[in-house]
C-alpha cells in the first residue's frame, strides 16, 4: 500500500527532529554519539580554547571548557573510584562536596595546561574494545611533529559514552595517581581534609600560580 500524505509528513518531521538533535522517544540510544565522536568534540573545544588562550585568561578558559568536560567525563564515577572503599562510609553531603571539588580541580587543570596555541593538532589513532569499555587512543601532534599520546578509557553512562580514566603518555593512569593521593589524605585527615585539599588545588590553578 502506498504511504498516505499524512504518513509522509510525519516521517519528514521525525527525521528533521532527529537531525536537529531533538530527542524522539525510542530513538535516543541509536542516535547517541559513539566514543570517538565524544573525544572529537572534546578535542575541537580544546583546540578552539587554545587558540584564544591569551585573550581568555585562565578563568575564561575554565568557563569555555567546563561544559564540554562535564559532559565528556563521568566525574561522579571517577570521584567514587578515586576515593575507593572509603566512599561508602561518607555522608551524602561529603560525597557531593568531594565530587564538586574534584570537578572544579580537574577543569582548572585543563584551563591551566592548555594555555596557548603554536600549531598543535589532535587526532584519534585507534579505538579498541575492552569488554564493556572502549579505549580511545589519541595524539597531540606538536608543531615540531612530535606526537604526545593521551588515551581515554570510556564507559557507557546510560546511552552516552563518558571518560572514566585518562592515560597520560599512553600508560600513566590519572585515576591511579589520584587514588594514591586521595588515600594518603584520607588516612591522615579524613574526608574534610581531602575536600579542602581539592579546593585549594583548584584555587591555586585558577589564580594562575
Amino acid at each position: 500500500m502506498a504511504p498516505t500524505r499524512k504518513s509522509l509528513v510525519i516521517s519528514v518531521i521525525l527525521r528533521s527532529l532527529l537531525f536537529a538533535g531533538v530527542c524522539v522517544p525510542g530513538a535516543a540510544s541509536s542516535w547517541a554519539a559513539d566514543a570517538p565522536d565524544v573525544i572529537d568534540g572534546l578535542n575541537a573545544q580544546l583546540l578552539a580554547t587554545m587558540k584564544q588562550a591569551q585573550a581568555l585568561g585562565v578563568q575564561g578558559r575554565y568557563d569555555a571548557l567546563a561544559p564540554v568536560l562535564s559532559k565528556t567525563y563521568d566525574i561522579a564515577s571517577m570521584t567514587r573510584m578515586a576515593v575507593g572503599p572509603d566512599w561508602e562510609a561518607l555522608q551524602p553531603a561529603q560525597k557531593a562536596a568531594l565530587t564538586d571539588a574534584f570537578s572544579r580541580m580537574m577543569i582548572a587543570t585543563y584551563a591551566k595546561r592548555f594555555d596557548g596555541f603554536s600549531g598543535e593538532a589532535f587526532k584519534i589513532t585507534e579505538v579498541t574494545d575492552r569488554a564493556t569499555d572502549k579505549m580511545v587512543k589519541t595524539q597531540i601532534v606538536q608543531s615540531n611533529g612530535k606526537p604526545v599520546p593521551i588515551n581515554y578509557l570510556m564507559r557507557k553512562s546510560g546511552p552516552e559514552w563518558r571518560v572514566v580514566d585518562v592515560y597520560l603518555d599512553g600508560t600513566i593512569s590519572e585515576l591511579a595517581s589520584r587514588r594514591a593521593e586521595f588515600t594518603s589524605i584520607l588516612k591522615s585527615g579524613g574526608p574534610d581534609a581531602l575536600i579542602a585539599s581539592l579546593r585549594k588545588q583548584g584555587d591555586r590553578l585558577l589564580s594562575g600560580s
